[in-house]
């Protein structure tokens, strides 16, 4: 009876189809899954479609990445009608706006001389949400560097010479967003924010949740934010961010299983 409630596939930036991260979670004996990809929702008709064949309950989800003074804050959501018009007309403006800045990216790693295409990132990402892990993805597969990881400390992290900032939601504009389409707003891993004064001004913004249960929390972290959802009579949430192979820290479905209860709350509360 458990369940991770925060995976990524093709759609936005992992590494496997819709299709093979739903089978993944059967063979891995999970009873719900959510797939959260990076403001699209392109992935979940593939994945609800697989996990009716099998058995495996897919909740329909999205992450919004956002930003509010400076601090990166990703706002989950769950639940939620992922054919609403406006969440729909929402992702589109957010895809564009991805797509602009690794045209940007692109031009200028070819400007440092580093020979790659706008196709050869977009071929990576099937139309759904592309982004810098893509570029990365690249830059790895052409031997421009060794790993993943290492593009972003070369090339592609804030401050670096080919980083392009693009449009974000802000935080309170997701929350509504996610809410007017039907779903659940959570607070994605806030142990990663590093700023409570932040964490706890986002969750005056209207959350509903708190993703307390994360692979990056430590056991200090997790109680902290369980505690902090309690007092502020929150929902609780949990899942692993994976990715896939061939990504940051590589394939994590399989080391986090939650308990098939924090999905019967989300249920409650709807």
């Amino acid at each position: 009876m458990s369940v991770d409630l925060h995976l990524h596939t093709k759609a936005s930036d992992g590494s496997l189809s819709p299709k093979k991260v739903v089978y993944k979670a059967k063979k891995l004996n999970y009873k719900a899954i959510s797939i959260t990809d990076h403001d699209t929702v392109s992935g979940l008709d593939e994945a609800i479609k697989n996990g009716k064949k099998i058995n495996l309950e897919i909740i329909p989800g999205i992450e919004f990445n956002t930003k509010y003074k400076g601090f990166e804050v990703h706002i989950l959501g769950y639940f939620i009608d992922y054919h609403n018009k406006s969440l729909i007309n929402v992702t589109k403006k957010l895809h564009d706006s991805r797509v602009k800045r690794v045209k940007r990216i692109v031009n200028k790693l070819n400007e440092m001389g580093i020979k790659i295409t706008n196709n050869d990132v977009f071929s990576l990402s099937d139309g759904g949400a592309v982004g810098r892990s893509h570029v990365a993805r690249v830059l790895k597969n052409k031997n421009y560097v060794e790993t993943f990881s290492e593009a972003f400390e070369k090339y592609l992290a804030i401050g670096k010479e080919a980083y392009v900032e693009r449009y974000r939601l802000k935080p309170d504009e997701a929350i509504i967003i996610i809410k007017k389409a039907g779903g659940i707003p959570v607070l994605a891993h806030p142990g990663l924010i590093e700023n409570d004064k932040i964490v706890n001004k986002i969750l005056s913004m209207g959350v509903e949740g708190i993703e307390a249960y994360y692979y990056e929390h430590n056991l200090n972290e997790t109680n902290k934010y369980i505690k902090l959802a309690n007092d502020n009579d929150l929902l609780i949430t949990g899942g692993s961010d994976d990715h896939g192979p061939g990504n940051k820290d590589g394939a994590r479905l399989g080391k986090m299983k939650i308990d098939y209860k924090l999905v019967e709350a989300l249920k409650n509360s709807i």
